[in-house]
């Protein structure tokens, strides 16, 4: 092995990790910044490198997006799926082959191709970027509804077999000089989704029982974890499943059921999940020739502005408006069809199939995805501030450590910087109040830890350790959070001052606060009211404006709001 190679390898990775800070003061995707640097390193950049290995790339690429998949899966909430499951999967099915058509035709009359050629172009930037859409979702300190965040996270799981599907559908009937037989393509994505889905779900089992009767060194489990993941990806490939599809299902599996050393195994995981993006990124700019893009600039800036401004709109709106979404929702939702590394590694199919015109369908894909991480990447955050789709959150631990012990349970050892204006001024401890079930550890401050008697008081710059289970988190944080989160964020301007029980009636609201709701019957109560305005599955944030009041969901237990704010027009 070349030395030089691989010191130039370290040194782009270096080099990456050093300009990723760059993201939030610029507000562009990092993902954007490992492409460029990617970019700068090739053959037209200053560094010169030829890299045209694209089975190589192609092999490096499938494991890098597999390891992307497994991370997201396992930070994927299953009670997600109540409100995001149906409209992700039929975003993921019939909104891609809505797109691909779509896009077909634009890049039609752009690029003058055959049109089983435009149709591939279609199929290849079809799916939105799992890569892309966790890191921007995970990495920009953005708490959107759940309704939102659970659709566009499974959206993005799941939608890889149907643009494999038409992707390898078409470099078929291409190679066969447009002939193809239709069952054999129903059997093709019949395959794709059964075998992905039972196998990783299975896989996803299994991996978890493994990690649970066998006793292991701590730091071995996050490997465990991700060989048995690699393996559940490869076999189902193998078994010509979606493996994409498979290993994001494994993950959900495993971040949903208890498993040792859980906490660890998502801290490794986290590493891994960023290695890979940069990993992909870097190797994806090394591949592509960024002379080759200045003839596809008019052309591939019709089609992403097209697929950005019309395609996925119309998709969206054709696919989701059955299911409850707001016009704020679909509007997000629309703009967040962000393309990423998929795409490119779709755009080696027909470059190893050496299918006519291959160079021109690669540089294409990689165009309509660098104007996708510039345009949408870059507004997203923004877009959700403004479209007021966030909902108020707590602080997260600053470090999560499972004790592993059978007499502790679920319990582990977080730590909570104390921070904020809230902390400022010091507070006893026998003052807080924390959920049942926790108990505080210890405090920190100035390397001195201090016993956790009532009467110590905490202020900001002390750390403050707490036995919990995970189930404590949400309202753990909110009690130890001094974010200062914007005036709109903030508890009563978003809740409201008064909090009701989501199965208080109408006609009681009316006679306590002097209101009358004289569109609604009085023995309704406030859950069924947000029922009916959501289809039946109401998230936090969800709003009910009935004359001059305004309900605001507070907390919800499945499809049922069980706490209500209520906001008067003056507030």
């Amino acid at each position: 092995m070349d030395p030089i190679l691989t010191l130039i390898g370290a040194l782009m990775l270096v080099v990456s990790i050093m300009l990723s800070p760059l993201s939030s003061r610029l507000g562009m995707p990092v993902l954007l910044i490992f492409l460029v640097v990617g970019m700068m390193m090739g053959e037209d950049g200053p560094g010169g490198l030829l890299f045209d290995d694209f089975e190589l790339a192609f092999l490096i690429a499938n494991l890098a997006l597999g390891v992307i998949l497994l991370d997201g899966g396992m930070r994927t909430r299953a009670e997600t799926f109540r409100v995001g499951l149906r409209p992700a999967l039929v975003l993921a099915t019939f909104g891609v082959f809505l797109t691909a058509t779509g896009a077909g035709l634009v890049a039609w009359w752009v690029f003058d191709l055959h049109w089983l050629t435009a149709l591939l172009i279609g199929a290849i930037i079809s799916s939105t970027d799992a890569a892309a859409v966790f890191s921007l979702l995970q990495g920009r300190g953005l708490h959107l509804n759940e309704r939102v965040s659970a659709t566009l996270e499974i959206e993005s799981g799941s939608n890889d077999p149907m643009a494999i599907f038409l992707t390898l559908m078409l470099v078929t009937m291409i190679e066969a000089g447009g002939a193809s037989e239709g069952w054999m393509a129903l059997v093709m994505l019949v395959k794709q989704f059964g075998i992905g889905g039972a196998v990783g779900v299975a896989g996803g089992f299994i991996v978890v029982e493994l990690a649970n009767r066998i006793r292991l060194t701590p730091s071995l489990y996050p490997l465990l974890v991700v060989a048995a993941g690699i393996m559940v990806f490869s076999g189902t490939n193998a078994l010509g499943g979606s493996g994409f599809l498979a290993i994001y299902l494994t993950g959900v599996v495993i971040g949903n059921r208890p498993v040792r050393m859980m906490p660890m195994i998502l801290q490794v995981h986290d590493g891994l999940a960023w290695l890979a993006q940069l990993c992909l990124f870097l190797m994806l700019g090394l591949l592509v020739t960024p002379s080759e893009l200045l003839p596809l600039a008019g052309g591939g800036l019709i089609l992403a502005f097209a697929l950005i401004f019309l395609i996925r709109p119309v998709t969206v709106l054709i696919t989701l408006w059955p299911f409850g979404f707001n016009r704020r929702e679909l509007g997000f939702i629309s703009w967040v069809g962000l393309r990423g590394a998929v795409p490119i590694v779709l755009a080696l199919f027909p470059i190893i199939a050496d299918i006519p015109q291959a160079q021109l369908i690669f540089h294409a894909a990689f165009f309509i995805v660098l104007v996708s991480l510039l345009v949408q990447g870059t507004t997203m955050a923004p877009l959700a501030r403004k479209l007021r789709l966030e909902v108020p959150s707590g602080e997260d631990p600053y470090r999560r450590l499972p004790l592993d012990v059978p007499a502790a349970g679920d319990h582990e050892l977080m730590l909570f910087p104390l921070r904020g204006e809230v902390w400022e001024t010091p507070r006893p401890l026998g003052q807080l109040r924390l959920p049942d079930n926790t108990a505080i550890a210890g405090v920190f401050r100035k390397r001195t830890c201090l016993q956790p008697s009532p009467d110590v008081e905490v202020s900001t710059g002390d750390v403050l350790a707490m036995f919990a289970t995970p189930a404590a988190l949400p309202e753990l944080g909110k009690a130890l959070s001094g974010r200062h989160a914007p005036r709109y964020l903030a508890e009563r301007a978003f809740f409201g001052d008064f909090v009701l029980n989501g199965d208080a009636l109408l006609g009681d609201v009316e006679q306590v606060y002097g209101i009358e709701f004289d569109q609604l019957p009085p023995e309704l109560s406030l859950a069924e009211c947000f029922a009916r305005r959501t289809k039946g599955h109401p998230v936090i944030g969800d709003k009910v404006i009935l004359g001059p009041v305004t309900l605001v969901a507070r907390a919800t237990d499945a499809d049922r709001v069980t706490k209500v704010g209520l906001k008067m027009d003056n507030q």
